[in-house]
This record gives C-alpha cells, sequence and structure tokens, in this order.
C-alpha cells in the first residue's frame, strides 16, 4: 500500500468517507421530512384543520410535488456547480424552511412552508447520485447506491420513534413556554442540517477526501428531445414513480394508520413505523452488497440490477396483501416489515442502473427520474387520505399499496437500458 501524508488518505477509505457523509445526509433529510406524520392529528388540531385526512393530505402533498417539480432544475444546478457546492446550499436552506415551518399559523402558511422546505430537500439525492456516479466504479456502485439508500431508510426508520419520544420529552417545555409541542421539534429538526454542512465543508478541505466532480470539466449540454424519445428512461422513471408512492406510505400515513386500524397510541404507533422501517434498512444494505456480488459471479447486469428487484417489488405487494388477513398486530407488522425489506431489497437497482444510464449526466438523468417519483409519492397521500375521507375505510390504503408495487415490478420486467442515455461515460474516479 502506498504511504499517504498525514493530511490525506487513500482513495478507497476515501470514497466511503464521502459515502458516509452522504448517508448521514439522507438520514437527517428523512428525519426532517418525515416530521409532521406522527403529530398529524396534533398539527391539525392546533391550526383548526376541519378535516385531518384531507388537510394533512394535501400538507403532505405538496411536500412532494415541490420537492418532485424542482428534481430537473437541482439536477441541472448539480451538473452545473457541482455536487458538493450545491449540496451544502441546499441543506442550509432546506434546514432553514424547516424551521420556518414551526411558525406556521393557519392551513395555507404550512402548505406553502412545507412545501418550499420540499423544493430545497429536491437536490440532495440527485447531488449524492452525481458524487458516487464520479467516485465509485461500476462493480462497487450498488453497494455504494445500497449504503446511501440504507441511510435513507435509516432516517425513515428512525423519524417516527424519535419524533414520539422528542414530543414527550417536549411536553413539559411546551407547556411551560406556553407553546405547541411540535413548534419546538420542527425548530430542533432545522439544527442537524446546518451542524452537517459545517462539518462536511471542513472535513473536505482538511483531510483533503477526492473531489466529486473535476475542476477541468467541460459542462455538458443536455439533449432533452433525447431523453423524450427514450423508452429505456420512461421505464426508469415509472418504476420510480411507483416505488416512490407505495413507499412513502410509511412516511405518512402508516402511524396514522396503525392508530385508526390497530388502536395503538400515538407512541407505539411511532414505534411500530420504525420496527416496519428497519426492515427497509436491512433490504437497502443487503440489496445493494448482493447486486455487486451478483453482478461480479454472473457478469448478467441485467439479473443482478433488475432481476433483483422484480423479485423484491413482487413479494412486497403479497407480503402487503397478506398482512390484511392477520388480525394480531405484532403478526401483521411483522409481514409488513417483510414487505419493506423486499422493496428496499430490489430497489436500490433504482439508483445502480440511473447512475450508470445517465453517464456524465448523472445528475440530470437521476433528478428526472426522481422527479418521477416524487409525482408519484406526492399523488399518495392525498389519494390515501381521498380514499379514507370518501369510505371511512383506512384498510383500503393497504390494497392501494399492494396494486402499486405489483405494477412497479412489471416496469422492471420490461426495463432493459443499454450503455448510457447519452453514449457518454463517467468521469473516471
Amino acid at each position: 500500500m502506498s504511504k499517504v501524508s498525514p493530511g490525506e488518505v487513500d482513495i478507497h477509505s476515501a470514497r466511503y468517507q464521502v459515502l458516509g457523509f452522504l448517508c448521514v445526509s439522507a438520514g437527517i433529510a428523512y428525519v426532517q421530512r418525515a416530521a409532521l406524520s406522527v403529530p398529524a392529528a396534533e398539527i391539525a388540531g392546533d391550526l383548526g384543520f376541519t378535516d385531518l385526512a384531507r388537510d394533512m393530505g394535501w400538507i403532505q402533498t405538496a411536500w412532494y410535488l415541490s420537492y418532485g417539480l424542482m428534481q430537473i432544475p437541482s439536477g441541472w444546478l448539480a451538473d452545473r456547480l457541482g455536487s458538493r457546492k450545491a449540496l451544502a446550499i441546499l441543506s442550509v436552506v432546506w434546514s432553514t424552511a424547516t424551521l420556518l415551518s414551526a411558525f406556521a399559523t393557519d392551513f395555507a402558511s404550512l402548505l406553502v412552508l412545507w412545501g418550499l422546505m420540499g423544493a430545497a430537500q429536491a437536490g440532495a439525492f440527485p447531488c449524492a447520485a452525481k458524487a458516487l456516479g464520479r467516485i465509485f466504479p461500476e462493480m462497487e456502485r450498488a453497494r455504494a447506491s445500497g449504503l446511501l439508500a440504507c441511510g435513507m431508510t435509516v432516517g425513515g426508520a428512525l423519524a417516527p420513534v424519535m419524533t414520539a419520544l422528542f414530543l414527550e420529552s417536549l411536553s413539559p417545555w411546551a407547556n411551560s413556554l406556553g407553546v405547541d409541542r411540535w413548534r419546538l421539534l420542527l425548530a430542533a429538526y432545522a439544527i442537524p442540517g446546518v451542524l452537517w454542512t459545517t462539518v462536511f465543508l471542513s472535513m473536505i478541505s482538511i483531510r483533503k477526501l477526492p473531489a466529486t466532480e473535476s475542476s477541468s470539466e467541460v459542462r455538458p449540454t443536455v439533449d432533452w428531445s433525447r431523453m423524450l424519445r427514450s423508452g429505456s428512461l420512461a421505464l426508469l422513471c415509472g418504476q420510480q414513480f411507483f416505488r416512490a408512492a407505495g413507499m412513502v406510505f410509511f412516511l405518512t400515513w402508516f402511524p396514522t394508520f396503525l392508530q385508526k386500524t390497530r388502536g395503538v397510541s400515538q407512541l407505539d404507533s411511532g414505534i411500530l413505523t420504525t420496527v416496519a422501517g428497519i426492515g427497509g434498512v436491512v433490504g437497502s444494505l443487503s440489496g445493494g452488497f448482493f447486486s455487486d456480488w451478483l453482478l461480479q459471479r454472473t457478469g448478467n447486469a441485467r439479473l443482478s440490477r433488475q432481476g433483483i428487484a422484480v423479485v423484491g417489488m413482487a413479494s412486497c405487494s403479497l407480503l402487503i396483501l397478506g398482512s390484511w388477513f392477520v388480525r394480531d398486530v405484532n403478526s401483521s407488522i411483522l409481514l409488513i416489515s417483510l414487505g419493506a425489506f423486499c422493496a428496499t431489497f430490489g430497489g436500490v437497482s433504482g439508483y445502480t442502473v440511473a447512475i450508470s444510464f445517465g453517464g456524465r449526466h448523472v445528475a440530470t438523468v437521476f433528478s428526472t427520474m426522481n422527479m418521477c417519483g416524487n409525482l408519484g409519492a406526492a399523488l399518495f397521500p392525498v389519494t390515501a387520505g381521498w380514499l379514507v375521507a370518501r369510505t371511512g375505510n383506512w384498510n383500503l390504503i393497504l390494497f392501494l399499496f399492494a396494486g402499486i408495487m405489483a405494477i412497479d415490478a412489471v416496469c422492471w420486467a420490461l426495463l432493459n437500458p443499454q450503455g448510457t442515455l447519452f453514449g457518454d461515460e463517467h468521469e473516471p474516479g
């Protein structure tokens, strides 16, 4: 092994240090975006909403709609500024928007402020995908994508129980200050993103970690018409639309679903949502490593990427359907957790395929795919809320979820991109 100076690290270690920062950022982002799920009923009561399901559904949809619509602009920004600068700027902006949401006074103000936070977070994962494509070779991209997805799912899994416990601990403070405790929660959740940005930029400089873009790189021009004509990109976007629409259930309605259908407390709903989220964490982590292992053993990218995605999504659909027939809460949560495991085990292929297919335009291609995913995620909360408002039956959400994941499996079965979208290659790491 070659020697390195005291301020430097070897390239392999450096790659994973950068990845570690990206994973922490993903976890923070997911905790922040899920902050409204546990205290949804509390917020609706404090702000005088007339219909919990309908009004909070629109609030959640505003976040995902603005997040989805800003994907392509933020991907373009990452390709122009570079992932490091863009991510640092956006992290501060979305944390500030989280803080401002604590000052919402009614439905309209929360809708606007929460939507602003979603718009700012839009660039987080296009920036991360661009960085991974730059510094990781093909044979390591699935595990890198899996670890990044693990960071997201850890954040998503911890958010409900962390939020539930945090709300309990904030009660005495809120009572003494005469402030709604969810406002204190949002103010506290704004802090980690700013701290992360400070540490990230400092460590990049001090440790001389590898650049996530070349300073001499000519910024590529995007052929938008080619993107619109690509059938492979359409299927890549389709699978993300349906998968994100299904998985957002855990970040939006799942705690309330448990409270309404299983009669559990707010705290227990947060704990059980975290249990289900653990299945997603394990799936993301193991799926990435298994995908790279299978690629090395078989040399078959379609089997190791799309193949595991088809199996994962189809299995998730069946397990979610099965959970409806189980009345015992713990057994039902076990099946749902296994479904989350299967979905994230195969879902990591979305990031891996997008990174490989994007070439030097990774951020733009990834953001296009992610935009479609978040449009799906934006539609799910309001659709689920509408179903419940119309029928009064919260169990219909499970059938909606299962059907969505079945369609996602079909998209993966048809997807088979050849080479890169624009016929270019990644910058060498």
